[in-house]
This record gives C-alpha cells, structure tokens and sequence, in this order.
C-alpha cells in the first residue's frame, strides 16, 4: 500500500480482503464438523477403537525404528506378555484415579446439570495422576496390563493417548516401562510461503478471554484493543505496523451468559432473556468494527453459547447481525484449522490443554503439554474420557492430518511459544499460547513469513 494513503482508506481496501487469502477447515484439509443429524445415543468405544486402529501401525513402526535393531520382539497383544524377557507392545494409556470428575456425582448434585470440567478432588491439587490412587494401564482390543517403573514417575502421558512402551513383565504380571514412544508428528506439512523480497510482513493476532458480561459488556481496553487493531491508537509507527495485520482470530470464551434457571420458574424476571439478548448485540458491534476492517474469525469456548462438548460447532450466525454482513467475518469452530496467505494453522479455545494439565505430574506448562500432544499425533488424547466430546464413530477428528505450521491454545495463564518437529523430515511447528485478555490485557502477534511471535499488551499498565 502506498505509504501517502491515509491508513482508514488502506484499511477500507482491507475490507474487501481482495489480497488476502483466507480459508477455514470447513474447505481445507482438516474439518471439524459434524454433518448430519447429530446423534448423542452412541457409545464411546467405537471412537477408541478408530484411534487406537489408526495410530497403533504409526506408532508400531515408530517403535520398530527405535527398538527393532536391537533384536527386540513385539508382542501384538498387550496380554500375551509373558515372562521376563524385555519387549514391547503397543495400546491406549488410561489411567485411573478418584481425582478424575465422577459424571454421576456431577447429576446428582446438579440436578441432571453436568459440568464437565469440575474435578471430583477438589480440595486436592487437581492431578489426576498425582493423586495417591492414580493406576496407570495400557490396554488394547485383548485387554489392560498396568505400567510400572521409574520411567512412569517421570514420563508426561494423559488417558487415551497412543503409545508403545520398551519393558518386561514383572512376577506379580505387571509391565516395568523402560522407555516410551509415540507416533510423532506427521511429516507431511505444506512449504512455508515465502515473502517477497522487500515485502512488508503480515501478521495474524490472535485474542482469547474477552468474556464480555451483562455488566461489562464492552471494557475500555476492549475499545482500546478495536482501536489498536484498526490502526487508530499509538503512534504513526505503531498505525503502520497494524495495518500489517491481515487476520484476527478469537480464540474463544468471547462472553459469559448468565445461567438460565434450573427446571420451570414462574418468575417473569428469572425468565427475561432481554439482558443477554442486548450482551449479545453489544458484543456483535464491538466486532462488526472489526470486521469491517479485517478479516475475523471467532471460534466458540467453554463460556460462550454453543456446544459443551468438543469439537464445539460454531456460534450461531444469528447472533452475530452486524458482523456476519462483512465477507471477512466467519464464525467457525473449536478446533478450528485454517490457511492464511499459504500458512496453516490449528487451533483450539484451550479446554483441551486445560485438561490434560490435570494429568501434569512434572509441572509442564501449556506450551509444553500442547507441543507434546502434536508428538502424541493427537490434540484431544483425554476425550471422550475427561473431556467431553461428540460419540464419532466413524473418525477420531482429533487426530493430526499433517503438521500445520502454527498450532496455537486460547485462554491460558500466560503467553507463550515453542517449536515442535516431526523426527524424520524435521517438519517444524510454531507452538503459541494466548493469554486470557480480561485478566492480561495482551494478545499475541505473529509473523507470517517467519512465525515469530509478539505480545502486546493493549490497555492500562
């Protein structure tokens, strides 16, 4: 763009997004929808058993790379282990404890109101696997073998991943690990597009936590944030560099409804949905400014009017009259996989992440726990057994296609980034945390051309 032009006018050719190119899972490579009349009657094995299926050959082969020039044997079945010979099989971890959320606990004190996220020890710490009852197995189609050894104490593992562990059966028929793999990030990953030479760089921010209320609909830096993006606020340097930004991306828990009374009321006021109805439009035209200005994408989070269980379709257009006018607004879901200039990105509002971290027995951060599940193949290890999600039972949409270029995490405790990559090809991915923007007032720029990131923080210091 012409630096002469004044920068609404070069945001206004923004808005046609004419050089942008912009797509969502829903046409990409990896979707998160569900089609079809949604049926929730089914049950979960049929989903463990595609996963399983799926990735015991990738990780069978990892492991025979790793182990097999030693002359060490597989055992195909976890249950035909037998003596003290070192081996290794391959199965789904699940791991046991009176820490993990009891769903009929849940009813009974909710009154057939389930919250999925609260952990039956809540007084405790939260870890499921440091809790002194945890048992960890692994189990595949013949049966469960319970895994034991110093290598436990240690390893970073979560219910439902996929792993082959090197190890020989004890006397008392328990299974010592010795070491542990996992299928590892796939190798197949699109090329990074490269900038022209003297090119402006581009950017996508990314924004999580709004949580917008009755009461505080639209905070200051809420409006200073739209004035950031827009190009309207700091100096003319600062204007340039965000007129760089060539997608925003909510990443979930946008705002907070109030909870709608339990059973039949006939209290008028308990039923008077005009509060949330007027949250709704309030936070419809704090990004209509956007939208009008940059192309937006707003993916659903644990708060936010759409589904509780993963993947969460999107936010009904309907609630969006201001925004969904704008070609650039899209309302998609979590996860959520989209292309941006070329740049592939995975995402998710963080409830996957939140989970496993009940399972963090070493005090990994969220950047770590989400770049090792890109090397566990597999983004959402711990549905449908802690984390609620749709009874599939044809695909496991959770599992990784092909390394995207960035994977990123909403409403987390802090920033964040690192890299992860694929073994064999060396396949690198841009791992980034988004912090929750009520609490941290920040948000998190990143380089399309060299996957940097930058945190800014938007607000009073």
């Amino acid at each position: 763009m012409p630096k002469n032009e004044p920068l609404v006018v070069q945001r206004a050719k923004q808005a046609g997004h004419g050089t942008q190119q912009v797509s969502s899972g829903e046409n990409g490579a990896q979707s998160f929808r569900i089609s079809g009349r949604r049926v929730y009657t089914r049950q979960f094995d049929r989903l463990y058993y595609k996963r399983l299926n799926e990735l015991k050959p990738l990780v069978a082969e990892q492991a025979r790379r790793r182990w097999g020039g030693s002359k060490i044997q597989w055992t195909p079945k976890v249950l035909n282990v037998e003596g003290p010979g070192l081996t290794y099989i391959v199965g789904t971890v699940f791991i046991d404890s009176d820490a993990k959320p009891s769903t009929l606990d849940e009813v009974e004190r909710t009154h057939w109101i389930a919250d999925p996220i609260v952990a039956a020890d809540e007084e405790g710490d939260g870890s499921y696997r440091a809790h002194e009852s945890a048992v960890v197995h692994l189990e595949d189609e013949s049966g469960r073998i319970r895994l034991v050894g110093k290598e436990m104490a240690k390893a970073t593992l979560a219910s439902g991943v996929v792993a082959a562990v090197l190890g020989a059966e004890t006397p008392s028929g328990e299974f010592d690990v010795a070491e542990l793999c996992f299928a590892g990030m796939p190798d197949a990953q699109p090329p990074l597009p490269q900038t022209p030479s003297g090119g402006n760089a581009e950017y996508v921010a990314f924004v999580s936590g709004l949580n917008a209320t009755i009461d505080q609909p639209v905070t200051l830096e809420m409006q200073l944030l739209a004035e950031y993006i827009l190009g309207s606020l700091g100096s003319e340097d600062t204007q340039r560099a965000c007129a760089q930004i060539v997608q925003v991306v909510v990443a979930g828990d946008l705002m907070e409804l109030p909870v709608p009374p339990l059973g039949h009321t006939e209290d008028p006021k308990a039923n008077d949905r005009r509060a949330s109805a007027k949250l709704v439009a309030q936070v419809d035209d704090f990004l209509a400014d956007i939208a009008a200005s940059v192309p937006l994408l707003v993916m659903p989070g644990r708060g936010d009017p759409a589904d509780v269980s993963m993947p969460q379709q999107p936010i009904n257009r309907g609630m969006f009259g201001q925004s969904r006018q704008f070609s650039g607004f899209v309302s998609t879901t979590n996860p959520a996989c989209l292309a941006v200039n070329g740049v592939s990105l995975l995402g998710t509002s963080g409830q996957n992440i939140d989970d496993l971290r009940h399972y963090a027995v070493n005090g990994e951060s969220a950047c770590q726990l989400a770049a090792e599940s890109l090397r566990w193949r597999h983004i959402a290890p711990t549905a449908p057994d802690t984390l609620w999600c749709y009874p599939f039972t044809d695909r496991d949409p959770f599992i990784l296609e092909h390394s995207p270029h960035v994977y990123f995490v909403g409403n987390q405790d802090a920033a964040d980034s690192a890299w992860a990559a694929a073994e064999a090809s060396g396949a690198r991915t841009r791992v980034l945390t988004v912090p929750v923007f009520k609490s941290s007032h920040k948000i998190v720029l990143l380089n399309l051309s060299t996957l940097d990131c930058t945190v800014v923080h938007v607000g009073r210091k």
